[in-house]
């Protein structure tokens, strides 16, 4: 049976804060009652607090973008799990392409911020992708299965439950490319495959995996249709009150 779509939607570094909390009323007070869609955002780290406080009795989760894989200590400019923790997100981005290409963030570092996570009681989603030039190369399949293991290195099986899985390639972030439902799916399927291989089939069933990139309305419904495809990771898109919402509700009619 098919879960519950997972719809999150980054918002990166845009808006302001009166608008992102305009957003957060107006989507709570669309979707609060619909229970066929699992939905969360992921503000900027300034907003945290004032959307956690409008958020906290609805159904909507909150993302922080990203986490320090340290407790606490002389890390200038950087936020720790027990903070966003605290101002009351539930969940967390780790290891985006964007960390990995802008910030050079390496898998050993993305796995260390997975395990801080878990071990607040942060849920993370490891997001994975390739290059173009990559797979133009035909190494798709090894550089998923190398974010893929790298990031999961040394979790228990108990702990894979508390993590979704968010395949973005690179070449489709932000770039109106799109891959087509049956590539995301055939990615989608390798990554379930490694998950059985590595943790058992019930294990890797459970485990939420989203497509991002260049996602919109328009291709929401055929990406979701994909038996692999368990949600969304919605970027530029989710920014715009209407544009989320139409994809929230392509997701589930």
């Amino acid at each position: 049976m098919k879960k519950k779509p997972l719809i999150v939607g980054n918002w990166k570094m845009n808006l302001t804060l009166r608008e992102g909390v305009e957003f957060a009323r107006s989507l709570s007070e669309r979707i609060s009652e619909n229970s066929n869609i699992i939905c969360g955002i992921c503000p900027p780290f300034v907003f945290l607090n004032d959307i956690c406080k409008i958020l906290k009795d609805s159904n909507i989760y909150v993302v922080a973008q990203n986490i320090h894989n340290e407790k606490s200590g002389a890390f200038t400019g950087e936020i720790s799990a027990l903070m966003v923790k605290e101002v009351g997100c539930t969940h967390v981005l780790i290891g985006h392409s964007e960390r990995r290409q802008l910030f050079g963030e390496k898998d050993s570092f993305i796995n260390a911020k997975i395990k801080m996570a878990l071990s607040i009681g942060l849920k993370p989603i490891l997001c994975i992708g390739e290059t173009l030039k990559e797979r133009e190369d035909g190494k798709t399949e090894y550089v998923i299965e190398n974010q893929l293991r790298s990031g999961l290195n040394g979790i228990e099986s108990d702990c894979i439950k508390d993590i979704s899985i968010a395949y973005e390639p690179v070449w489709a972030i932000g770039t109106g490319r799109t891959a087509s439902p049956e590539q995301a799916n055939e990615v989608h399927s390798f990554v379930r495959g490694i998950l059985s291989d590595e943790y058992g089939v019930n294990v890797s069933n459970s485990v939420y995996i989203q497509y991002g990139g260049s996602v919109k309305p328009e291709n929401a419904k055929e990406l979701m249709v994909k038996s692999e495809i368990d949600g969304l990771l919605v970027g530029g898109a989710s920014i715009k009150l209407g544009s989320f919402l139409d994809i929230i509700c392509n997701c589930v009619n």
